[in-house]
C-alpha cells in the first residue's frame, strides 16, 4: 500500500516537471512540504544507483518555514551514483556554486542568532505592563497629541542605537565556525559535494532553491549543538567565576536602560507641555474652542467649594474623592505638596508649626503658572519671586486669620486653585501636621483638634489618603501610620510616601530597613503603593528645577536602586504625582454617580418640606432675601422725597419748642417779667436772646432736624404694609436704620447760616397785622397752660392727694408730703399778703416761715422751704400771666400806639411772637437742608450699608435667620450641588 502511494506519487511529479520544461519558473515541487520532498524523491525512477544514507536530524524551530514543534524521525536520505565526466567548466561552476551556499549560509546562521539574541535581550528588559497605571493617559495619546516629525528629531542618535542593537562579535564568531566548517576536507564539504553531484542526477530537486537552504540550515544547526555540547563543559566553571559580575553588569545595564527610557519619557513630556501651552493660550484667544482638562477639574473644585460650606443636614455627607495629605509634623508634607505643584507656595518654618488650617490646592492645567485664592480675582505669578513671596505671606495671614483667640489651629478651609502647564490634575487637602507633645504658646486642646480634623478628612471613604513619613528619624516615632491604618486598615485608598531618602541613605545603618518600609514591611499599615521621594537639601531658597535635578542626580546613583532595593517606578515626586492623579481620577470616576443620586434624594426630600409648609411662598435663599429686603428699604428711603413740605414744618417746629420752651419759660420769660418797667423787660429779653441764639439755639436746632429725620426714617422702616409686609425682614432693617444712623452725620456748616438767621429774626419786634397778633396771644397762652398744668402736678406730686381723692380713692399722706403740705400753706399766705412779692423769698422770710411751723409743731429745714416756694410762686406767677394774657387780646390797637397813654403794656406777647417767628423760619430752613442735602445724604449711608452687608455672610445669617430661611438655603445648595455635579458627570463622560 505505502509503494503503491510513493510510486503515484512519483507518476505525479513526474508529470508535473515534464510539462515545465522550457519554461523558467519554480516546480510544484517546492509547494510541497520538506518531509514529503524527502520521501518522494528516493523512490524516483530516474535513479539508477543508490548512495548509503545521510542521516540528518530536524530542529524544532526555524527560521525560514514553520515545522511542528516536536522531533521528527531520521529521514534516510539517498542519492544516486554518477560516473564521472572530464568537464572543467562543470567543475568550476560546482566550486562557484560553494560561494552561493558560503553566502546563504552566513545569512541564515546570522539570522538565527540575531534572532536569539535579540529574545535574550528582550527578556532582560521589565515587564512594564503591570505598571501601566502610573503612566498618565496622555502618554497614550501621544500620536494625537504630538507632532510625530518633531518627535522624529528627538530620537536617540546612532551612539544610543547602537548600544541597543545585537552583539555582532557572536555573530563574527558564528560566521567564523561556519567558514571553518565548509572549508576543504571538512564534513560539510563532503555532504555540500554529495548534494553537487546529486543535483545532475536529479534535476527537481536542484530546481528547487528552498530545498538547498533548508538542507543548509539543518547542518548549520547540527553543527551549532555539537559545537555547545562540547564548549558546555568547558564554559560553565567560567561562567560559575563571571555569574556575580555578569549579575552585577545586567543591573547596572537595567538601571541605565530605565533612566534612559525616564530621559526620554521627560523629553517627550516637555515637548508635549510646550505643545499643550500653545493650545491653551490660543484658546484663551478664542481662536477656536474645545474643552479642555483643566475646566474638568475647576467644575470638580467647585462641587467641593460649595460642599464646604453645605451643612450637611438630612445624612447626605460629603463623599467626594479628595487627596488626603497628612503626616507628622516637619515630616515634609508641604514640600511634597509643592513639588507636586511645581512652586514653593506654602509658608515655611524650622521645626515650628506652619500649617495651622487645612489648605484645599486644587491643580489644573494652563497656559501660565499662576494661582489664585476662592475670594479673590488676583492672580499670583508662580515665575517671578516677589509674587511667590507674596502668595506666602497672604497665605500666613489667611491661616491666622482663621483661628480664633485662644486656638492655634483652626477648621476653617483656604481654597486655592493653582494652575500651570503640565500640572496633573487633582483636589489635595494639606492638613496640619500631626504632633505628639505640645509646646509652650499652644492651645491646650491643639492636639485633639489635629486629630479630629485630620480624622475628619479620613473618615471619608472615597478620600485618597497621602501618607506622608520622614524618612531621616526612626519609624517607631511615627505617629501617623498609626492613625492611618486605623483609618484605611485594608489599605485600598491610601499612598504610602517616604520623604528624605537621601537623609536616610546615609543616617541608616542598614539599608534594608528602607526596603522594608518601602514592600510595607515594617508598619502595620497597608497601602496602594509605596514610594521614595527626596525634596531638597533643606534649604528653602532652593528652587524646584534645582530639587528636581538633586533628586534625579541621587536616585541615579543611589545604592539602593543599583541592589533592587528600590525599583525605579517607586521613586521620584514625578512618579508619585502620576500615581497620585491616576488613583483620583479613578476614584471620582468610581463614585461621583453614587453621590449626585444622592443628592437628587435629599432634594426630592427637600421640596416636598417646602411644598408641605410654604405652599404660597417662593423658594427664597437668603441672597435672594436679602435682594428683596434691599429694595424694599430703598423705596423707603425715597419715600421720604414725597414728604410734604408742610408736614416737615410743622414736625420741626413743634419738636423745636419742645425742646426749648422750658429754656424760653425759664431762663428768659420769667427774669425779665421781674423787672420793674418795659424797657427794663425789652432790654433783659434782647441780652438773653442774643446769648441763646450765638450759643444753644442753632445746635439745638440741627439737633431736632436730625431726630426728626430719623423719626421719619424709623416710621418708613417699621410701617406695617398689610398683607405684603414680611417679617423676615425687621432684624434686618432695624440693623439697617441704627448703622445708617450712626454713620450720617449733619452738615457743620448749617449751623453758621442757621444762627444768622435766627438772629435776624429775633430781633425783629413789628407784628403786621392783628392776625400775627392773635396767633402770637394764642401762642402764649398755650404755653402757659402747659406750663401751670406741669406746675401742678409738681405740687400735687409734693403735697400729696387733695381730700377729694384722699376720700374718693382712700389714699393719704405721708409725713414729708404732710410736711410740704404745711409749708404750701404758710407760704400762699405770703403770697396773699404781697401780691407784688418777687421772685425769691429772703432769708427773714424764711426764718418766719420756719417759726410759724415750729409753732404748730412742725419741724422743716430752710431748703425744703426755698423748693416748696418755688414752684408755688411759679403757679401763681404763670396764673398771673395767663390773666394778663386775656387782657392783651384786644391790645393790638395799643401796641401800634406803642402804648402810649395806656395802662395794658404787652411786651410780653410781642415776645412770644418773636419766638414763634423765629421757630418757624427754622423750621423753614432745616426743612429745605432736610430734602435739599440730608435725605440725599441718607440715601447714600443707607446704600453702603446695604453693599456692606451684602458682603458680610456672618452678617446675612445673623439678621436672616429662621426655619423657612434656613431650609430655603439647602434647598439652594443641594440643588447647585446637584447640578454642577451632573455637569461635571457629563464632561467626565466625554472625556472618556
Amino acid at each position: 500500500m505505502w509503494r503503491t502511494r510513493v510510486a503515484a506519487a512519483c507518476v505525479i511529479c513526474r508529470s508535473l516537471a515534464n510539462s515545465s520544461c522550457g519554461i523558467k519558473r519554480k516546480s510544484p515541487l517546492q509547494n510541497l512540504h520538506l518531509v514529503s520532498r524527502n520521501i518522494h524523491h528516493p523512490y524516483y525512477p530516474s535513479s539508477k544507483f543508490q548512495r548509503p544514507p545521510l542521516r540528518i536530524s530536524i530542529q524544532q524551530y526555524s527560521s525560514l518555514n514553520r515545522l511542528p514543534l516536536h522531533k521528527t524521525k531520521l529521514l534516510n536520505v539517498k542519492h544516486g551514483y554518477q560516473s564521472h565526466r572530464n568537464f572543467w567548466l562543470a567543475r568550476l561552476a560546482s566550486r562557484l556554486l560553494k560561494v552561493r551556499y558560503l553566502i546563504l549560509g552566513s545569512a541564515v546562521g546570522g539570522g538565527y542568532t540575531a534572532k536569539k539574541t535579540y529574545e535574550q535581550w528582550k527578556d532582560m528588559i521589565p515587564d512594564l505592563d503591570d505598571y501601566k497605571w502610573i503612566v498618565p493617559d496622555f502618554v497614550w495619546d501621544l500620536d494625537e497629541l504630538v507632532d510625530i516629525e518633531k518627535l522624529l528629531k528627538a530620537l536617540p542618535d546612532a551612539d544610543d542605537l547602537a548600544k541597543l542593537m545585537p552583539d555582532f562579535d557572536k555573530i563574527g564568531e558564528s560566521l567564523a565556525s561556519l567558514k571553518g566548517f565548509l572549508s576543504p576536507g571538512s564534513p560539510g564539504e563532503t555532504a555540500f559535494r554529495a548534494t553537487d553531484q546529486g543535483y545532475d542526477n536529479d534535476k527537481q530537486f536542484k530546481k528547487g532553491l528552498l530545498g538547498e537552504l533548508i538542507l543548509l540550515q539543518q547542518q548549520i544547526q547540527q553543527h551549532e549543538e555539537e559545537a555547545r555540547r562540547a564548549a558546555g563543559f568547558s564554559s560553565q566553571q567560567k561562567r560559575k567565576v563571571s555569574d556575580k559580575e555578569k549579575i552585577d553588569q545586567l543591573q547596572e545595564e537595567l538601571l541605565r536602560t530605565q533612566l534612559k527610557y525616564q530621559r526620554m519619557l521627560e523629553r517627550l513630556e516637555k515637548e508635549n507641555k510646550e505643545l499643550r501651552k500653545l493650545v491653551l493660550q490660543r484658546d484663551d484667544k478664542g481662536i477656536h474652542q474645545r474643552k479642555l482638562k483643566k475646566s474638568l477639574i475647576d467644575m470638580y473644585s467647585e462641587v467641593l467649594d460649595i460642599l464646604s460650606d453645605y451643612d450637611a443636614s438630612y445624612n447626605t455627607q460629603d463623599h467626594l474623592p479628595r487627596v488626603v495629605v497628612v503626616g507628622d509634623q516637619s515630616a515634609g508634607k508641604t514640600s511634597v505638596l509643592e513639588m507636586i505643584a511645581q512652586a514653593r507656595i506654602f509658608p515655611r518654618g524650622s521645626g515650628e508649626m506652619m500649617t495651622r488650617s487645612p489648605v484645599k490646592v486644587t491643580l489644573s492645567e494652563g497656559p501660565h503658572h499662576v494661582a489664585l485664592f476662592k475670594d479673590s480675582s488676583r492672580e499670583f505669578d508662580l515665575t517671578k519671586e516677589e509674587d511667590l513671596a507674596a502668595l506666602r505671606n497672604e497665605i500666613e495671614i489667611r491661616m491666622r486669620n482663621s483661628v480664633k483667640e485662644g486656638c492655634t489651629v483652626s477648621t476653617e478651609t483656604i481654597s486655592l486653585s493653582v494652575k500651570g502647564p503640565g500640572l496633573q490634575r487633582m483636589v489635595l487637602v494639606d492638613l496640619p501636621g500631626v504632633i505628639s507633645t505640645m509646646t509652650s504658646g499652644m492651645a491646650p486642646d491643639t492636639k485633639e483638634t489635629i486629630f479630629s480634623i485630620s480624622k475628619a478628612y479620613m473618615q471619608n471613604p472615597n478620600a485618597i489618603i497621602l501618607c506622608i513619613q520622614d524618612g531621616s528619624v526612626d519609624a517607631e516615632r511615627s505617629i501617623v501610620t498609626d492613625l492611618v491604618s486605623q483609618m484605611d486598615p485594608q489599605g485600598k485608598r491610601t499612598i504610602f510616601v517616604l520623604t528624605k531618602v537621601d537623609l536616610a541613605e546615609k543616617n541608616v545603618a542598614s539599608p534594608n530597613r528602607i526596603q522594608q518600609i518601602i514592600e510595607g514591611k515594617l508598619f502595620p499599615m497597608k497601602a496602594l503603593g509605596y514610594f521614595a521621594v527626596v525634596t531638597g537639601k533643606g534649604n528653602s531658597s532652593e528652587s524646584i528645577e534645582s530639587i528636581k535635578e538633586y533628586e534625579e542626580e541621587f536616585f541615579q546613583n543611589s545604592k539602593l536602586l543599583k541592589t533592587s532595593m528600590l525599583k525605579a517606578h517607586q521613586v521620584t515626586t514625578k512618579n508619585l504625582s502620576l500615581a497620585v492623579s491616576d488613583c483620583f481620577w479613578k476614584m471620582v470616576r468610581e463614585s461621583v454617580e453614587q453621590q449626585a443620586d444622592a443628592f437628587k434624594a435629599t432634594r426630592f426630600n427637600l421640596e416636598t418640606e417646602w411644598k408641605n409648609n410654604y405652599p404660597r411662598l417662593r423658594e427664597l435663599d437668603r441672597n435672594e432675601l436679602f435682594e428683596k429686603a434691599k429694595n424694599e428699604i430703598l423705596d423707603e428711603v425715597i419715600s421720604l422725597t414725597q414728604v410734604t413740605p408742610k408736614h416737615w414744618e410743622e414736625m420741626l417746629e413743634k419738636t423745636l419748642w419742645e425742646r426749648v420752651s422750658t429754656h424760653v419759660i425759664e431762663n428768659i420769660y420769667l427774669p425779665a417779667a421781674q423787672t420793674a418797667n418795659s424797657g427794663t423787660f425789652n432790654t433783659t429779653v434782647d441780652i438773653k436772646l442774643k446769648q441763646w441764639t450765638d450759643k444753644q439755639l442753632p445746635n439745638k436746632a440741627v439737633e431736632v432736624a436730625w431726630e426728626t429725620l430719623q423719626e421719619e426714617f424709623s416710621r418708613f422702616m417699621t410701617e406695617r404694609r398689610g398683607k405684603e409686609h414680611d417679617d423676615i425682614f425687621d432684624k434686618l432693617k432695624q440693623a439697617v436704620k441704627e448703622e445708617t444712623i450712626k454713620r450720617h452725620k449733619w452738615n457743620e456748616r448749617a449751623e453758621d447760616s442757621l444762627r444768622v438767621i435766627q438772629h435776624n429774626a429775633l430781633e425783629d419786634r413789628s407784628i403786621s397785622d392783628k392776625q400775627q397778633w392773635d396767633a402770637a396771644i394764642h401762642f402764649m397762652e398755650e404755653t402757659l397752660q402747659s406750663r401751670l398744668k406741669d406746675t401742678e402736678s409738681v405740687i400735687e406730686d409734693m403735697v400729696g392727694p387733695n381730700w377729694k381723692k384722699r376720700w374718693l380713692h382712700w389714699v393719704g399722706r405721708n409725713k414729708e408730703q404732710s410736711i410740704r403740705n404745711e409749708t404750701k400753706n404758710e407760704l400762699e399766705k405770703l403770697i396773699k399778703c404781697n401780691e407784688d412779692h418777687p421772685a425769691y423769698l429772703a432769708n427773714d422770710e424764711v426764718t418766719t416761715v420756719r417759726k410759724n411751723l415750729e409753732a404748730r409743731g412742725v419741724a422743716v429745714d430752710p431748703c425744703l422751704i426755698k423748693d416748696t416756694w418755688h414752684q408755688i410762686y411759679r403757679r401763681y406767677f404763670l396764673k398771673s400771666a395767663l390773666n394778663h394774657c386775656n387782657l392783651c387780646r384786644r391790645g393790638f390797637y395799643y401796641y401800634q400806639r406803642h402804648f402810649v397813654d395806656s395802662e395794658l403794656e404787652c411786651n410780653d406777647v410781642v415776645l412770644f411772637w418773636r419766638i414763634q417767628r423765629m421757630l418757624a423760619i427754622t423750621a423753614n430752613t432745616l426743612r429745605q437742608q432736610l430734602t435739599n442735602t440730608e435725605v440725599r445724604r441718607l440715601e447714600k449711608n443707607v446704600k453702603e450699608v446695604l453693599e456692606d452687608f451684602a458682603e458680610d455672610n456672618e452678617k446675612k445669617v445673623k439678621l436672616l435667620t429662621g426655619k423657612r430661611v434656613q431650609l430655603a438655603e439647602d434647598l439652594k445648595k443641594v440643588r447647585e450641588i446637584q447640578e454642577k455635579l451632573e455637569a461635571f458627570i457629563e464632561a467626565l463622560h466625554q472625556e472618556k
